[in-house]
Parts: C-alpha cells; sequence; structure tokens
C-alpha cells in the first residue's frame, strides 16, 4: 500500500535538519538539537506557506540576534547559483525560509536586505521578499528593479517584473501602484524584448495582473506593443491577453 507525502512534510524536521547541516558547517555555535526539536512540534496543523514562517522565525530565535550577524550566516550557505529557469521549488525549495527571514526581519536594513534578496532569487525566488520594501521604500526599491531589469543575469531580470506584480500569487495584494503604475511600466519597458521565456512569462503574467487591477492604465501600453515586430514582445502580449480581445480603436475589452 502506496504512502501520501507532500512537499508541506518536507517543511519540518527534515527541512530542519538539512538547514542544520549547512549552518553547523559556518556556525558551529548552532543550537541544532533544539532547533530540529522546535521546528518537528511547531509545525504540527501548519500549512505549507505557515511552515515557513515557522523556519524563519526559528533562525530568528537561533542564529545570532543581530540581524547582519545572522544574515551572514544564511547567505553562506546558499550554495552555487541555480543556473536553469526550472528547479527553484524543487532543487533549492530549502531556501524558502531565508527568504521568509529577510521579509520578515530584515526591513530596517535596506541595503543588506536587498543584496540578500538578489542573492536569494539566483537560487530560489525574492519575490514575496522584496514586497514589503516596495511598500516601504518605493523609490528605492523600484530604482534597484531597475537595474536588476537590465542585469546579465535572468533570475534579476524576471524578479524585476515577478515582485512587482500587483496580484502575485500566494501573496497579499500589492497595492502601492494601482492608482499610479507608470513607474512600474517603466521597468516592463526595460523587459519587453528578453529572449527568456522565464522572464517574457513574467512580464506576460505581470500585465495580465493590470487588466485586472486598472485595465484603463495597461490597455494603451498594450496596443503600443501590438505594433512592435519584435518576437519576444509579440509573445508576451499574446499570452497576456490570451483570455480577452483588445481593440486599439476602443478602450474597452472583451472576453473572447
Amino acid at each position: 500500500m502506496g504512502t501520501s507525502y507532500s512537499i508541506t512534510d518536507m517543511f519540518g524536521r527534515e527541512l530542519a535538519e538539512l538547514l542544520t547541516d549547512k549552518i553547523m558547517t559556518v556556525y558551529k555555535d548552532f543550537d541544532a538539537g533544539g532547533f530540529i526539536y522546535d521546528a518537528e512540534h511547531e509545525v504540527v496543523g501548519k500549512t505549507y506557506t505557515q511552515r515557513i514562517a515557522v523556519l524563519a522565525e526559528l533562525l530568528r530565535k537561533f542564529l545570532p540576534e543581530r540581524y547582519e550577524e545572522a544574515l551572514s550566516i544564511l547567505l553562506s550557505i546558499l550554495g552555487d547559483e541555480n543556473p536553469n529557469q526550472t528547479g527553484m521549488f524543487t532543487n533549492y525549495y530549502w531556501v524558502m525560509p531565508i527568504g521568509k527571514f529577510v521579509q520578515e526581519y530584515g526591513l530596517e536594513h535596506f541595503e543588506a536586505s536587498i543584496a540578500a534578496i538578489s542573492e536569494i532569487t539566483k537560487r530560489n525566488t525574492g519575490e514575496y521578499a522584496i514586497r514589503p520594501y516596495l511598500r516601504k521604500y518605493p523609490t528605492e526599491t523600484l530604482q534597484v528593479m531597475k537595474q536588476w531589469a537590465v542585469s546579465p543575469d535572468f533570475h534579476l531580470r524576471r524578479l524585476a517584473s515577478e515582485g512587482l506584480r500587483p496580484k502575485l500569487p500566494w501573496a497579499p495584494k500589492l497595492d502601492t501602484f494601482v492608482d499610479d503604475p507608470e513607474p512600474v511600466f517603466q521597468v516592463l519597458e526595460i523587459l519587453k524584448e528578453d529572449e527568456i521565456m522565464f522572464v517574457k512569462k513574467s512580464v506576460a503574467n505581470h500585465l495580465t495582473d493590470w487588466l485586472k487591477v486598472n485595465k484603463d492604465a495597461v490597455i494603451p501600453l498594450l496596443w503600443r506593443w501590438q505594433t512592435s515586430h519584435n518576437p519576444h514582445t509579440q509573445w508576451i502580449v499574446k499570452r497576456a491577453t490570451r483570455k480577452i480581445s483588445i481593440d486599439s480603436g476602443d478602450s474597452n475589452i472583451s472576453t473572447q
């Protein structure tokens, strides 16, 4: 008889042991037993996302109190960057609590945390961790994301789009730019001819979000991009509007 096993189950004792092995190589004073024990017991009855939060909270509890010191330890265990467009939630699933750690505890340490998010996203994703920084430091964070948008690293280019999505799945709605999305559109303009599928899908899904939260603002952008001869821009527009039709002579959109 087979047994059921989900990714949720991995975010408990198993992941605590994996993280412990990595942390102990650089921080010998880590209370391995306490961390593993607490993780095993505190995740009981919790959902996948709740378990990630529990593990991040325990990292805060068992690592040095000073955020920068704890962050340095966590960054030192990240290992090699993910060379692929896939694998972020399979091969690098164990990085999720580290991203949550930065999301929850690093907000008063902007530069260190933004640098950490850029490293995290090269293995897993920084799309969730970046959002509180966009809310608290919108101008500064947008400037960083514009720099990521022109990075040779496709993980950073993808984050420049994905992190700014107003309706990112599994995350609270980002209302910061809903009434004035132009600063966000400036980032997307940089990415509209990207050749990497990982990035193109993000941009297309991002535009679909805007059709839901502020279609009047995004329709002119889609009209303009629709006239582009660039095949990557054309792909993005086609995917973003696959469930609706846009008419450049009419400000309305209609369901196909």
